[in-house]
């Protein structure tokens, strides 16, 4: 499609608005500061990892720790405590490899994420008293955590059981966003394919919009819990 007379309007409209043409952008301002790069990053491991927990455990999350060789039984330990019942999982390798999902298959009703069944994958989550996924990363700074959607892992799964049980390691508690944005940046760099969806959840769904008076679970999960493996 031929752009006519845009010219003579852009011409026009900067005359009205008072001020000359400008065909080249102003340069970027000097940053006050650096902190949404360096914030909490002179934190050790284990300290990010402490500040995680803390914070998450102020935004209503139930933490729990356990080491790897102990995942299984503190996973069916939560699923006891959150009342069991219809579970629904991610086809995720990592859950796998950890024993989760054969021992949550042996002991309660259990759909597995399957690639190619959108339709039956929300049904079971929609109906499912808990959902289990494995995290990418943990953020120090909110206490949040991050989930990479794929073919294997549906957002779904985090999003519309009662409750989420998320399994994150401590060697992948990172300071903040910034550090989350450099590692996509350096994952397009190298050709990787991108996450379909990225998730970041910090606590049970909330909403504190109406007279500032909050109120949990009105837009997903009314529990969140963290099982956080201690592999440092």
């Amino acid at each position: 499609m031929t752009i006519q007379n845009r010219e003579a309007f852009l011409n026009r409209l900067a005359q009205r608005m008072g001020r000359e043409r400008q065909t080249v952008p102003e340069p970027m301002p000097k940053l006050v500061n650096d902190y949404p790069t360096t914030r909490l990053t002179d934190r050790s491991q284990a300290q990010l990892v402490q500040e995680f927990m803390d914070f998450a455990k102020v935004m209503m999350v139930d933490v729990v720790e356990t080491s790897e060789s102990s995942v299984k039984e503190a996973i069916l330990s939560l699923c006891e405590k959150y009342g069991g019942g219809e579970i629904i999982i991610n086809n995720d390798a990592r859950l796998t490899a950890l024993g989760i999902t054969q021992a949550v298959q042996q002991q309660y009703s259990t759909h597995i994420w399957e690639e190619n069944a959108q339709a039956d994958n929300i049904s079971k989550a929609e109906k499912a008293n808990i959902g289990i996924v494995h995290a990418e990363y943990g953020l120090c700074e909110t206490g949040g955590i991050v989930l990479f959607s794929s073919k294997d892992c549906g957002r779904s799964v985090s999003l519309l059981p009662e409750k989420s049980i998320v399994v994150v390691r401590k060697s992948q508690i990172i300071p903040r966003v910034a550090q989350l944005a450099k590692a996509l940046h350096d994952k397009a760099q190298q050709g990787e394919r991108m996450p379909s969806c990225i998730n970041i959840i910090a606590g049970p769904s909330s909403t504190a919009d109406i007279e500032l008076i909050k109120v949990v679970g009105v837009h997903g999960p009314v529990a969140q819990i963290y099982l956080v493996i201690d592999d440092l």
